[in-house]
């Protein structure tokens, strides 16, 4: 599923902030914390408290922090400016490496395999959290830490947030503190089915009329845009049309395709390719690749599909509506003669609200200075000052403050953007003034919707499992995509071949293990 590895997602906060490609933030409303509530003092050593029983930070360090997403433009300028305030807050400074989206799933790994040297990292349920919780990448976080270093994150999130971040118990994250939901909608350009007298777009059906249209009268315009090549395991659609569809759930969506329906109170899981779902899907996408919905060589493809469609090259894609909403109002602003459009393809089944892990921030389990990396971040959701400028950039620059809670876009808006700064939502995130109604509205009737149910917080543990997870991996990429992009003509025996290779990659071994550990964690609820 596009970007699943957002579940990749619709966040409010990606909604609201709508100042990055990939996700935005949301939120808004000012809690009153300021910079001044985080103050420094002298003391003898890092990590003892002073007599006034704050932190000790008389000793000046420079911490490192990993974010992926490609270096904004600004960076420089903004990242300056905060350390200016940083040195005066905390009496440290901040250096940022960014993995680019294109590569940040080989190299984040690697920086702990490797036991690099940094202080903090964005992660989240789609980025690699549980995995390195469980692996000793990230540093426990205990109570005693976080009411010390972060009293101000400690008092603003709620205990659930925290509850939801745990794995196996313990606590490796702080998690943003905003309200996130992870369906899908599709962005499309209104002006062009106006053009072409097409059906409101509503439904799969409706929807694969659009795409054909567009592929057959639009020439030189790719009806989807789909990009595979990053790495995606699942067609940018699944998540949509397989899960929302029929209310099915991927236990890990990152990795495998292993799912339990949303209402059966068992958690009994299913492979989701060897459905009828599933078979039904498949032809309907082999339909849309034979009408020239989108390219012959879609595998390949390493295009950014938001700048293809923002360029006339693409008419369509799939993300989150937080993402969509953000790229709607980015095309109002640049080119307003160009309109598009938002359609929720699944408007009357059950939405799901994201677990707190959607976004967050981890210390480095051999960080040299993890009570000051604690105060950054505590700074980072809280401070209204630290938190307008690494959300936004520079005021009159990159953004222009709406008073507390809104924001419009400045001049050299499109330098700064496109990373993971939404690792430090907060109720501080501002709302893009320009923010589209339409995807407000389509929020808003998603509150009645949302559906919670018991393997709601249920993270898989895959270290007994380790070595066919990887293979069932490289066995999706190879067989599921080609399958799920049309171009295989025989869809019986590619559905055939794709079951076939994943249990001999060890799927029947990695779901009797995941049965055992949903068993098990439905049983404690009891």
């Amino acid at each position: 599923m596009m970007n699943k590895k957002k579940k990749l997602t619709v966040t409010l906060a990606t909604m609201l902030t709508l100042g990055t490609v990939l996700s935005a933030c949301g939120g808004g409303n000012n809690n009153g914390n300021t910079g001044a509530e985080a103050t420094k003092a002298p003391a003898s050593s890092e990590g003892t408290a002073t007599d006034s029983g704050a932190p000790d930070t008389s000793k000046e360090v420079k911490l490192k922090m990993i974010l992926v997403g490609g270096q904004p433009g600004d960076y420089d300028k903004v990242f300056g400016e905060l350390n200016t305030k940083l040195k005066e807050k905390i009496n440290a400074t901040v250096e940022t490496e960014f993995l680019d989206w294109s590569d940040w799933t080989q190299k984040y790994p690697l920086k702990f395999a490797a036991n690099e040297d940094f202080d903090l990292v964005y992660t989240a349920n789609w980025a690699f959290y549980n995995d390195q919780a469980l692996k000793g990448g990230f540093l426990e976080l205990t109570e005693d830490m976080l009411t010390k270093y972060m009293p101000q994150t400690w008092e603003a999130m709620p205990k659930v947030n925290w509850d939801q971040a745990k794995v196996d118990g313990k606590l490796y994250m702080v998690p943003n503190n905003n309200v996130e939901v992870t369906d899908k909608v599709v962005l499309y350009r209104e002006d062009l089915r106006k053009k072409h007298n097409l059906p409101e777009i509503n439904s799969a059906e409706s929807y694969a009329t659009y795409l054909k249209a567009i592929a057959k009268d639009e020439k030189g315009i790719t009806a989807f845009g789909a990009k595979p090549a990053d790495g995606w395991k699942f067609h940018e659609l699944d998540q949509t049309l397989l899960e929302q569809n029929n209310n099915f759930n991927l236990v890990d969506a990152s990795l495998l395709p292993l799912a339990y329906k949303l209402d059966d109170a068992s958690g009994k899981i299913f492979n989701i390719y060897d459905t009828p779902e599933f078979t039904s899907l498949l032809q309907y996408y082999k339909d849309l690749a034979d009408n020239g919905a989108w390219s012959k060589n879609v595998v390949s493809n390493k295009n950014d599909v938001w700048q293809d469609v923002k360029a006339g090259k693409v008419s369509s894609y799939a993300h989150n509506l937080g993402t969509v909403a953000a790229n709607l109002a980015e095309m109002r602003r640049d080119k307003p003669d160009v309109e598009l459009g938002i359609a929720d393809l699944t408007p009357d089944k059950k939405k799901i609200a994201a677990i707190s892990t959607q976004n967050g921030m981890s210390i480095h389990a051999s960080s040299k200075n993890p009570e000051r990396a604690l105060m950054l971040i505590d700074l980072l959701q809280n401070d209204k000052e630290i938190h307008d400028l690494t959300m936004y950039g520079i005021a009159g620059s990159n953004y222009n403050p709406e008073g507390d809670k809104k924001f419009t876009a400045g001049p050299a808006a499109a330098n700064y953007t496109g990373f993971s700064n939404w690792g430090w939502n907060s109720p501080l995130n501002r709302q893009d003034a320009a923010y589209p109604k339409e995807a407000d509205d389509m929020f808003n009737s998603w509150q009645s919707s949302i559906y919670h149910f018991p393997l709601e917080t249920f993270v898989f543990d895959s270290t007994p499992v380790k070595n066919e997870v990887a293979n069932i991996g490289n066995v999706m990429l190879r067989y599921a995509i080609p399958l799920e992009y049309g171009l295989i003509d025989d869809l019986a025996k590619g559905q055939a071949d794709l079951i076939k290779q994943l249990k001999s990659a060890g799927l029947d071994k990695v779901q009797t293990e995941m049965q055992k550990q949903i068993d098990a964690f439905l049983a404690a609820q009891k």
